[in-house]
């Protein structure tokens, strides 16, 4: 049974008409089995919403948490014992798609592989994904498409990727995606998508200056290495150092200090 939300759905039970001598019972399946109607009664939130038409039930304000596989048991007393039938349903809830998540990069640079990636998880069925730029749509096929001047991306309905293999400036501009079901459609948010070349020049700038700053340093270690300069240094380094102990040793005291000279008795 396929149905929109928020309709009402009537769950039929393919046996005769209910008898005082018949039992029935019908049950939601799933990974766990929960009575819908059961003991002359309906079961959960079924009570404010269901109606029980003979062997069927009426639902009212079908939800997403309504679908499943529903399980009519009907178990009718006879001269050989108790008979059991059973027959189940399927409800599918139709659900329109919501306003899809759309991610669209803000800026690139040319020559790169950029993705732009659209996901709705309301929709049921499953939506198709269609992207449009600047308010024209980007066909899966770019070669139909007239007028797109880059060919080089390629567009999936199914999972919502559209994909640049090789983006261009002429790829800059207003994108947004669209979900649509056969039960309705919802389109994001435009988002702006700048390409960029790179800028190679300025690039090969920073190197050449970076290369003049370490050879010019190399040139002056290696003039100041010639000039003697590290050694004279280490020679005065070492000058100081000799003055420094002489000083020391002028303040420290005789090893061996004269004896006192006697005084006379």
């Amino acid at each position: 049974v396929l149905l929109l939300l928020f309709l009402e759905v009537i769950l039929t039970c393919k046996f005769p008409r209910k008898t005082p001598a018949s039992r029935l019972e019908w049950k939601k399946l799933g990974q766990s089995v929960s009575f819908v109607y059961y003991g002359q009664d309906l079961r959960g939130d079924f009570k404010d919403r269901a109606q029980m038409m003979d062997f069927s039930i009426r639902i009212k304000n079908v939800t997403r948490n309504d679908a499943g596989k529903y399980r009519c048991e009907v178990s009718t007393p006879t001269n050989e014992g108790q008979r059991l039938e059973e027959n189940t349903v399927t409800l599918e809830v139709l659900v329109a798609p919501g306003v899809p998540t759309c991610e669209v990069p803000s800026s690139v640079l040319s020559g790169t592989v950029v993705e732009l990636r659209c996901q709705d998880k309301e929709g049921n069925p499953a939506p198709t994904y269609t992207w449009f730029k600047d308010g024209t749509r980007l066909f899966g096929n770019p070669k139909l498409d007239a007028q797109i001047t880059n060919s080089s991306y390629t567009v999936n309905t199914k999972s919502g990727t559209l994909q640049f293999n090789t983006v261009s400036k002429l790829d800059s501009g207003e994108y947004y995606c669209e979900a649509r079901n056969s039960v309705g459609f919802r389109r994001c948010r435009e988002k702006r998508m700048q390409v960029d070349d790179l800028n190679v020049s300025g690039i090969i700038a920073a190197v050449v200056v970076v290369a003049l700053v370490v050879s010019i340093c190399g040139l002056g270690v290696c003039y100041a290495q010639r000039k003697g300069y590290f050694s004279k240094r280490k020679g005065e380094g070492h000058r100081d150092r000799n003055i420094n102990d002489e000083r020391i040793i002028d303040r420290l005291p005789p090893a061996n200090p004269p004896p006192p000279t006697p005084t006379p008795h």
